[in-house]
């Protein structure tokens, strides 16, 4: 179970902080509707038959159960190994026909994703309703990763509305769409090297990744045969430089297949978010390698 125990009571203690209720505009039987049969759920009270005429009668009626009994109720599961249950729930309670006040919405959405991502989830816009967000849920699988985190070092310094489109379109993509993923990492590479290249003046007739990332090195003097035999672990130096190197390689090659912006054959299976994170995290970490380098060489 990803989502802690301690997180699903953070989130209950919000709403009576908040002063909202998780059913929204509903009552609780018909918020539940949306996600339940309540009427094939056992009652435990045994003067009814179904849930909804026990949830009635303990909520509507007695009002003897705490407003998160929802919570600790085995049979709805929220407090179960299933995050997708707890994570529907969620979604549910911001809904439009749930809830209509916007400020509302927007205020249950930041704290929510407040707390869901110290467990890896956040909640996210996927349709609409009648100009009205609908929310999803998805893992966040790299924002809080060292490669996301390293972008900021690039994104500082070429401050542009474009590096950062790249480097949130990479982050937000990894999951959904790992094609996208691939594509905009070898993208974001390619801005890296050009950026650095212009700067010295420097502009290839056939800019393709692999020729981008060797002369950018060679203008940082990082290629194998920069670095002279008598420095400590050359050879060493030496193999990692020309692994770095392949990386625009493979990336390029992963791309084409893989990667947006080719059209592909109707019985075609893309590749895992895994295999977009491996892309990712490579390209990111060639592309902080270099400019950091270009960065050091300029002081």
């Amino acid at each position: 179970m990803s989502i802690s125990e301690l997180t699903k009571r953070k989130i209950f203690d919000f709403y009576q902080l908040a002063q909202c209720h998780w059913s929204g505009s509903l009552n609780e039987p018909a918020f539940l509707y949306r996600l339940y049969k309540l009427d094939e759920i056992k009652s435990t009270d045994s003067r009814f038959n179904d849930a909804e005429r026990d949830i009635w009668q303990h909520r509507e009626n007695n009002d003897d159960w705490e407003n998160d009994w929802i919570l600790t109720d085995s049979r709805f599961g929220l407090n179960s190994e299933s995050d997708e249950l707890f994570l529907k729930f969620l979604c549910e309670t911001i809904h439009p026909v749930v809830r209509t006040d916007e400020g509302d919405v927007k205020r249950i959405f930041e704290a929510y994703n407040n707390y869901l991502k110290f467990d890896g989830w956040e909640i996210y816009e996927n349709n609409s309703m009648s100009g009205h967000p609908i929310f999803s849920y998805r893992k966040i699988l790299l924002n809080n990763s060292q490669s996301i985190k390293n972008t900021k070092i690039i994104s500082e310094k070429i401050d542009t509305n474009y590096v950062q489109t790249q480097i949130k379109r990479i982050e937000k993509s990894i999951v959904d769409d790992p094609e996208l993923a691939i594509g905009a990492s070898k993208e974001f590479l390619e801005t890296v090297c050009k950026t650095i290249l212009l700067e010295k003046g420097i502009e290839l007739t056939n800019p393709k990744l692999p020729a981008l990332v060797r002369e950018t090195l060679k203008q940082l003097k990082l290629l194998p045969n920069d670095i002279p035999n008598e420095v400590k672990a050359s050879e060493t130096i030496k193999r990692l430089l020309m692994n770095l190197a392949s990386i625009s390689n493979s990336l390029a090659e992963l791309r084409n297949p893989y990667g947006s912006g080719h059209g592909k054959e109707a019985n075609y299976i893309g590749l895992e978010p895994r295999h977009a994170r491996l892309a990712a995290g490579s390209a990111i970490t060639l592309a902080v390698f270099i400019f950091e380098t270009h960065q050091k060489r300029n002081i």
